[in-house]
Parts: structure tokens; sequence; C-alpha cells
């Protein structure tokens, strides 16, 4: 059986591409105890293992910490080494669109924990932002004074990218003006979190303007995940407010098999298992234990997970012309 992909909402399940794809796992971690005891979580995780001897679980930067806390916990009670916790540097609907690439990856020979530490891999070629109204509140990217103040004005939309490279863009109903995006073929998906003319407009611009500048090969539209609005500080969870997120990923298994596979293997010196980069995605351990880690602000992305060397890159799918 091939690894279990778990996410914490039902919401950051994409729809499979195809019959082969497996579906996610859902493991509401976040709801409240009354509703998902720690009793019914564990006995969950406890049969994903038997059925698939390895679980990763892929959670949102954004959830609170109560809901790490519980997949925390229920790996201390199953005294499990087989179960990896996953927190990306993603907005919600690009952590889906990651969850949806490894739960295509899944199905290769990939061992578990070359495919729990893929994720930071792949991580830097999903394209994910959002168009919202106000930025004001947004901490996950810079933000500056002048697009503080302009928030406050109640026509102001922004396009937004978080990832790979933050980018903040005010919209002014031009056109051709749009973010940089991917330089190989990717697909789009989107999600918009209300209804009526204003998100309309930018759900719009999403499918127009944007996929036209980043020459996506396809356009999805999703269910709009209920972290998104903690994500983005545009409202409450229920409650998204004026949001449009949108995520472009490489859409093609061969490309993504090619990408991870290119990438030199080690094994964890403190679990045993193989993984690429410089940390393990089941014990966390780094790659070499003969130095300190490097404290968080200092470290720097090792050189297996910047974007592909040649071989790799040569294997990207063009953006069509």
């Amino acid at each position: 059986m091939p690894t279990a992909i778990a996410v914490t909402d039902p919401d950051l399940v994409l729809t499979s591409p195809d019959r082969h794809t497996p579906t996610a796992s859902v493991l509401p971690a976040g709801e409240p105890q009354e509703r998902y005891p720690l009793d019914r979580a564990i006995t969950d995780v406890h049969t994903l293992i038997e059925q698939h001897g390895y679980v990763i679980v892929l959670c949102p930067q954004s959830a609170p910490d109560a809901v790490l806390h519980r997949l925390h916990a229920v790996r201390s009670v199953l005294e499990s080494d087989r179960i990896a916790i996953l927190r990306p540097e993603l907005p919600p609907l690009g952590l889906a669109v990651l969850a949806l690439q490894m739960r295509q990856l899944s199905i290769c020979d990939f061992s578990p924990g070359v495919l729990a530490s893929s994720a930071r891999l792949l991580a830097h070629y999903v394209y994910a932002g959002a168009v919202v109204g106000s930025v004001a509140k947004l901490d996950r990217v810079p933000v500056t004074l002048r697009a503080h103040a302009k928030s406050w004005s109640p026509s102001a939309q922004f396009a937004v990218v978080a990832s790979p490279q933050p980018e903040l863009l005010r919209l002014t109903g031009a056109a051709g003006e749009a973010p940089g995006g991917p330089s190989f073929g990717t697909h789009l998906f989107y999600a918009a979190g209300a209804a009526g003319a204003a998100a309309q407009g930018s759900a719009d611009w999403v499918t127009g303007a944007l996929a036209r500048a980043w020459r996506v090969h396809g356009v999805t539209e999703a269910r709009l995940p209920a972290e998104s609005a903690r994500w983005w500080a545009t409202g409450k969870p229920g409650s998204p407010g004026r949001i449009v997120e949108f995520a472009a990923a490489i859409p093609d298994i061969s490309v993504l098999y090619q990408l991870v596979s290119s990438v030199r293997r080690e094994d964890c010196r403190w679990c045993g298992l193989e993984l690429i980069g410089d940390r393990c995605g089941f014990c966390a351990a780094p790659l070499s234990d003969e130095r300190p880690p490097e404290p968080v602000a200092a470290r720097r992305p090792a050189a297996a997970l910047r974007p592909a060397a040649a071989p790799a890159r040569a294997a990207l799918p063009r953006a069509p012309h």
C-alpha cells in the first residue's frame, strides 16, 4: 500500500486528477474535543499505520497551536516513528496542491522518508497567492506602509504572492498587470471566499489576466479552505471576507517524479529512513549530527532543496507561448 497522505481539514483535499491517485485522509485535529475526541484521532491514525505503514500529515502553519498539540499527542500516545507532521510555508490552497502532488507521488517507488522530505523541494515550485481587499493585518508577506494606507480604501484590491517569492501588487484594473510567475508550465487552481460582484471580479482577474500572464495549461476551481481567512488575515474561518486564493503548480506526475529522483538520497542518522535535502521528514533530525543545528533565523536552504539543477529543470514543462 502507498504511504498515507493526511490533512487536517477536508477543504485541503483536492479532486484526484485520475483514478490512480489516492485520496487524502482527513484528521480534523482542529475540531473541538467533543466532536473529534483524542481517542478517535488515535484510532484513526493507528488504522492508517496498519493499512499503509507510514503516515505523512500536512498541517497549515496558520493553524492554532492546539491543532499541532493534538497531532503530537497522537504520535506520542502511539509511540510511533512512522508519523511525519509537516508544516510547509504555503498558504492553505497551495498546501492543498502540494498534498495532491504528494498523493500522486505516493504510488511511485519512493520510500516514505524520501516522500516526506520531498515536500520542501516541491514547495519551491508552487506559486501561491491571493487577491484580497486589505493587507492591513497581513503579517506573512512584507507589506509597505503605503500599501497599509491604501488598504483603507473600500475599493482597493491587492494581488499577493506568498510563495516561492513574496510579492505584492495593487490592482488598478489594467488588464496586463500581474505579479511574477513560473517560467514552466503549470495548472492553476483558484477558490473564491464570497459571492458578489467584487468576488466575481477578482475571480475573473485570476482566471483571465493572471492565467494569461502565467501561461497556465489549465484552470480548476476549488473550494476555499477554511484556514485561508486566518492565513490571509481577511476574516474568521467561515467568514473569509473578500478573498480569492490561487495556486499554480506542476500537474505532470512524470515531471514531479524526475524532480524528486534527481536529488541525491541520504540515510537519516537518527531513524535510518532515506531522505533528500538536509532534514528528515519523520524525525526532523538534521542530515549531519557532527555540529549543532544553526538557529532558525540563520538557516539557509540546502542546495538540494533549491530549485532543481539543469538536468531536472530540463524536464519542466514549458509554458505555452
